[in-house]
């Protein structure tokens, strides 16, 4: 069959391990190297020093990523392929190491590279996930303070429907610094809620018992705390977009 590269490496990667095979011509040497950093740049360069031409490796878990990384600077080709695939492969021995098949069925051609961003791609993504996940849990604090405030009978989000915004905020910390006079809270309405001032002070009357001070102060600073995540996130984000576009 014919050879596609003749130097070329497989890696089996895994947590703590990393068994890499290379194939020179008809020779062959596999090596294990750790996953820190200084034992990639040694696997970095013994494929350097082999001139190796294409390094293969499966997409499975995460571990692949931080390899690919350190990786993706060198002289060779990185090919990231399906584990379902390379187990498709006719033709493997029983005794055959992993790293040894990938090498081989690469070598000749019989694998097909996965499609990976741009690193700026790729960290836009990161970022934009993570800024989700913290959206994700922002909401889920907020629900917590509308259960919080239910048990003390103060029915703000019945009047203001995103107890989020600028006067729901406003309103949630000051009851988190003790203020609990509805006459007070209700004067710190604005926008569209300005009208529904009486409204507001109906339902800001209530029973806040101590045990339910601690937890609505926690959870409002938590919101704050996420709410300046996200602020940080959307300025990365964007400094991200126009990095991508240059």
């Amino acid at each position: 069959m014919e050879l596609i590269y003749n130097r070329c490496c497989g890696l089996d990667i895994h947590k703590d391990l990393i068994v890499a095979c290379i194939f020179v011509g008809r020779k062959k040497e596999i090596r294990s190297f750790g996953t820190i950093t200084d034992e990639i740049l040694k696997l970095a360069s013994w494929l350097n020093e082999n001139e190796i031409q294409a390094v293969a490796m499966e997409a499975t878990g995460v571990y692949w990523k931080p390899i690919y990384n350190l990786l993706e600077e060198e002289p060779f080709k990185i090919l990231v392929v399906n584990a379902q695939f390379i187990k498709g492969v006719p033709g493997r021995k029983a005794d055959v190491k992993d790293s040894e098949w990938i090498c081989d069925v690469t070598r000749h051609g019989l694998v097909k590279n996965s499609y990976i961003p741009s690193r700026n791609e790729r960290e836009l993504r990161e970022i934009t996930q993570y800024r989700q996940s913290i959206i994700e849990e922002r909401s889920r604090e907020l629900n917590r303070i509308q259960s919080t405030l239910e048990g003390a009978n103060i029915k703000l989000g019945s009047v203001i429907t995103d107890i989020s915004g600028q006067t729901g905020m406003g309103i949630l910390c000051a009851i988190a610094d003790g203020n609990t006079d509805a006459e007070q809270l209700s004067k710190l309405a604005g926008g569209s809620v300005v009208s529904k001032k009486e409204e507001l002070k109906k339902a800001l009357k209530g029973s806040l018992k101590e045990h339910q001070k601690i937890m609505l102060r926690n959870q409002v600073e938590h919101v704050n705390a996420l709410n300046t995540i996200i602020t940080q996130l959307d300025e990365e984000i964007k400094k991200n977009r126009i990095k991508a576009k240059s």
